[in-house]
């Protein structure tokens, strides 16, 4: 095997790899120990273990050849311990390149280019490449393509506020997933984030014909939002409850049917820990100044707030579930589950992340391109949160014991 070398490359640091990855805020962790990258049979094939999804994106760099793949953003601690068992790759690096995202370089023996892609989310987050060998004029013209307009990160600002919420109304947000540099799941022509942001125009557009609540959602075009900017959106549009909707896909197994999730008990201490380190602190929580308090007074009053939101977020997880089977929509055999996706992690909007299907199954990608499915499913989260303010609100009127 060629010798290879592997070095954590820190590039606005200017200091060692272990100081500098204290510095980091990231929203995802390297697993090494599920990370590998070995030969396979002419090509290359690359796995890296995530702790959560996050977006990204690969293109190629000439002279010397190189595979950058960008994310948003990725804490490269560990990177040293994944074994490379193959002698295509001459050098692997990683760091952050730009404020809010990290790059992972690996410098490649001879051209070669990705003839598939993909990241799996069924648990955490798995990228899996394979690359095959190319010729050298086939790389250079792939690898001399500038970088997109596109990538470039959105600033809070470009992201229009969401106007407050109305009187004696249901304020809310829905949260179409991905967006813009990142589609999410893709297959046979469709992208997650453009099915799921068709649904979310028509869900608000039902919701707002019912005259019962006031609707805004945290991207309304194909255009990439941050996941904390997701967050700090329904703050500022001061939401009664937050639904993040996606469609995903795994790579291995079957999954098929709506599934309805919520964050994971486990992950809410260090949930409160990692907004209270990484938000503006007039974002945590609505209404409340936290500019003043340091972060172990910040994470306590969240930890309160949180106390009394996760009940009343299982009672709208329940309500979805029951409303969409009473639809008769198909459900996931597993149709409530936790996790720890970001978007779930304000203390306190009940909050929910909805899985509409898998585009990994060619039945749910017919059903949500299908208008009649769309209707029920939207319909069912009508009737969800219709049954749920009434029940919150019953149950908010009581005295305490």
């Amino acid at each position: 095997m060629k010798a290879f070398w592997v070095a954590v490359f820190l590039a606005l640091c200017g200091v060692s790899a272990p100081v500098c990855a204290q510095e980091l805020s990231a929203l995802a962790r390297l697993d090494a120990a599920k990370s590998a990258i070995s030969d396979s049979g002419s090509g290359l094939d690359l796995t890296l273990a995530l702790s959560q999804p996050v977006p990204w994106r690969l293109r190629f760099l000439d002279d010397p050849v190189r595979l950058i793949v960008d994310f948003r953003e990725v804490d490269w601690a560990g990177l040293a311990n994944v074994p490379i068992a193959s002698d295509k790759v001459v050098a692997m690096r990683a760091g952050v390149f730009r404020p809010g995202w990290s790059r992972l370089v690996l410098e490649l023996a001879a051209p070669m280019l990705v003839t598939s892609s993909e990241m799996r989310t069924d648990a955490g987050a798995v990228v899996q490449l394979r690359l095959e060998p190319a010729q050298q004029a086939e790389f250079a013209a792939q690898a001399a393509q500038p970088e997109p307009a596109e990538w470039a990160l959105p600033k809070a600002a470009t992201v229009p506020s969401l106007p407050p919420k109305t009187a004696g109304k249901l304020k809310v947000v829905l949260d179409p997933g991905h967006g813009g540099i990142d589609p999410g799941a893709e297959r046979d022509g469709a992208s997650e984030a453009k099915l799921v942001l068709r649904f979310a125009r028509e869900l608000k557009e039902l919701l707002l014909r019912d005259g019962g609540f006031d609707v805004s959602m945290t991207r309304e075009e194909d255009v990439f939002v941050p996941l904390e900017t997701r967050i700090s959106l329904a703050h500022a549009a001061g939401a009664d409850v937050f639904i993040s909707l996606h469609a995903d896909a795994i790579a291995e197994g079957e999954a098929v049917g709506a599934t309805v999730y919520t964050l994971a008990a486990d992950a809410s201490d260090e949930a409160s820990a990692a907004l209270a380190e990484r938000h503006d602190r007039d974002d945590l929580l609505a209404g409340m100044d936290l500019t003043q308090q340091d972060d172990l007074v910040a994470a306590v009053l969240m930890d309160m707030a949180r106390t009394e939101t996760t009940p009343r977020t299982a009672r709208l997880s329940q309500a979805l579930a029951d409303a969409i089977k009473a639809q008769g929509v198909k459900m996931h055999h597993n149709p409530q589950q936790q996790a720890s996706f970001s978007v779930l992690k304000s203390a306190d909007i009940p909050s929910v992340l909805l899985e509409l299907g898998f585009l990994s199954s060619e039945n749910d990608l017919k059903r949500l391109q299908d208008p009649d499915w769309r209707g029920k499913m939207a319909a069912a989260v009508r009737d969800a949160l219709k049954a749920w303010a009434k029940q919150d609100q019953s149950l908010s009127s009581l005295p305490l014991k």
